[in-house]
Order: structure tokens, then sequence, then C-alpha cells
């Protein structure tokens, strides 16, 4: 399975659910894949946006390539601590901002089905060795005319090569709850969509069945540029 490429691809163009007229946007085509905050003072605000080229997008499935290399943006404590490094108790309330930063390591494919409250993300290692696949626990996601919008739900599933996986961040989903940025009722619906998670892959449905860990990027497509105006509904992105 490898990446196609459609020259006329690049620039998001205008539609009601895609970049194409028939609502889909083609291979080749940059969008941006990004996330809202919950943290108190920048609740609402987009602060994670990943420009990415799509790889498929149909009615079943969008797939999408996060190229090594590409500027994105973060959130990062205003004093410029990864988030990641604050103390759990203040991880969520300490005030925060957001960065430009490249990301670093090896690309991501992300998967995401229609109105699934999650989406699958793919790991490699050197040599193209699969690490994991990544659930990531999210609302699903909103589609404009240069990309998809999300909020993510704290708690993870790793999933590896061998078919076994396990929860990650508990902690956090738990933390999240305690300070009120999410409530009972949609902390059970989160764990109702890891439970759902968890059935697929036990199941070993789709995407995990679906080959994708043999599929590679087109190496005409290079690395989309993050758009000045990448908060902004409609962001412009270059070809």
């Amino acid at each position: 399975m490898t990446g196609t490429y459609s020259p006329g691809g690049g620039a998001a163009r205008p539609a009601a659910r895609g970049g194409t007229r028939e609502g889909h946007w083609a291979p080749g085509e940059r969008i941006l894949w990004r996330y809202r905050d919950h943290a108190p003072d920048l609740k609402g605000q987009f602060h994670i946006a990943r420009p990415v080229t799509v790889v498929q997008d149909t009615e079943e499935l969008l797939a999408v390539w996060m190229a090594p290399g590409t500027e994105c943006v973060k959130p990062v404590l205003v004093d410029g601590t990864p988030v990641h490094k604050e103390p759990l108790a203040t991880r969520y309330t300490a005030p925060r901002t957001t960065v430009r930063s490249r990301w670093f390591g090896g690309g991501v494919l992300k998967l995401a089905r229609p109105g699934e409250p999650w989406s699958v993300w793919l790991f490699w290692d050197g040599g193209w060795r699969l690490r994991n696949w990544y659930v990531n626990l999210e609302e699903p996601r909103t589609r404009w005319a240069g990309g998809v919008d999300s909020v993510d739900h704290f708690l993870d599933i790793a999933v590896y090569p061998d078919r076994s996986w396990k929860w990650l961040d508990e902690d956090e989903f738990a933390q999240a709850q305690r300070i009120g940025l999410m409530t009972p009722r949609q902390a059970r619906r989160v764990e109702d969509a890891g439970r759902a998670a968890v059935d697929v892959i036990r199941a070993w449905g789709a995407p995990f069945c679906d080959g994708w860990q043999d599929w590679r990027p087109d190496p005409a497509w290079g690395v989309p540029v993050l758009p000045e105006d990448w908060d902004r509904t409609p962001a412009h992105m270059t070809s």
C-alpha cells in the first residue's frame, strides 16, 4: 500500500464537507488537523494544529500523513515549560500559551472514521518497523473546507504489533474529572467509547486488519506549511 499524489492537490478548495465538489479531499491535498483546549485560560481555543497530507478521504475513512519535520502548534506553560513536565495536580490549571514547534522523529499516519469518537495513529521506528498503533479518544471530528477539528478526551490506548494493548493516560483522565474539565456524564461517554475501541481491537477489526502498517508516503508530497492563520476558520493552506 503506497501513497498517491494528485498533481492538482495542495490548497484545499472551499466545499461543504471537504476540498472537492463531492465533499472529499483528493490524495495529496494539504489540510489542518486541530484540537481545541480544555484548560480554563484557553478553553475552546485551538491549541494543537498540525498540517497534514491527505492519503485517502471517503465515506468510510479519512487517512492523513503528518511528515517528519512538520511545523505544528502545541500548548506549553506560559514560561515555556512543556505541559507533560508540569506536575499532574496543576497540569491543566497552570496558565498556558501556544508555540510553533517542529514534529521530531518519524512521521505519523492518522486514520479516522466519520462519527467515531476516536482516531487511530500509526507510529514507526527506523526502517519502517511498526512501533504501535495509538487510539486517541476524542470528539468525532468536525469537518470544514480546510481540515478537521476535535477535542481530546485525555484517555488513550496503545496497541502493539502482537495485538496486545494497554490503557494510557488514565491519571490525566482522572485528573481532568477531579478539576471539572470533564463532567461525570462526559467521562462515562469517553469510557464507553474506550470499551467500544477495545472491542474492535480484540476482534482485530478495521483499521487494524487493513494493512496500513505496510503503507508508505509518496516522496513527492514533501512537508506541508503551517499557515499563519492556523487558528482561523477557514485557514488558508498553500500548495
